[in-house]
């Protein structure tokens, strides 16, 4: 029986990484391994194999089917606070400039501008639109009669993952369905 896994090139089938708890490792990016390594994890016994592609790869003398989704047999805590890099504000700030909600042109903006003494930390930066960051200057936002959305906050790693989950990827294998809930209502 045709099935679309078997014409799949094996560099198309990466494998959801999921926690020991079968909760995805990350939402955003989400935890995707490439199918080598995903098979070296096998043989090294560090994974289980929860689903599999219909796309096998052979050795002289081995076959197998290719993991679509793996999980850690060990857990691995999260770490409670992410680290501070431009993307992770971007998704904390849900890709939105602070001050006029623009998706497009993002950079960041020191709330209290370093030269009044501002520091580079999460709650002293917020994500802005080029036009909006050059409005705004060396001032602070009430100084050019500006207003942050949102407050800037030191976000959890949890709170990420929340807003990780409104971005889910342009493609989602059938076998992930069952591990990843984009924006779903579980039903009591």
């Amino acid at each position: 029986m045709y099935h679309p896994d078997l014409i799949r090139h094996p560099e198309n089938c990466p494998a959801l990484v999921l926690n020991a708890d079968y909760t995805p490792l990350s939402y955003y990016p989400l935890s995707l391994w490439p199918w080598q390594t995903a098979i070296k994890a096998v043989f090294l016994d560090r994974v289980d194999i929860v689903s599999s592609y219909e796309r096998e790869v052979h050795s002289p003398s081995f076959q197998m089917k290719i993991p679509s989704v793996i999980a850690l047999k060990q857990y691995v805590k999260p770490s409670e606070h992410p680290a501070f890099t431009r993307f992770n504000l971007f998704l904390r700030d849900k890709f939105a400039c602070q001050y006029c909600g623009a998706m497009h042109d993002l950079t960041f903006d020191h709330v209290v501008p370093r030269r009044a003494g501002g520091r580079t930390t999460w709650e002293n930066v917020a994500t802005a639109c080029s036009p909006c960051n050059l409005r705004k200057g060396g001032r602070t936002p009430r100084e050019a009669g500006m207003r942050l959305h949102v407050q800037p906050i030191r976000p959890t790693s949890w709170q990420l993952q929340e807003h990780g989950r409104a971005f889910p990827p342009g493609y989602l294998h059938e076998s992930w369905h069952d591990w990843l809930y984009w924006d779903v209502e579980l039903l009591a």
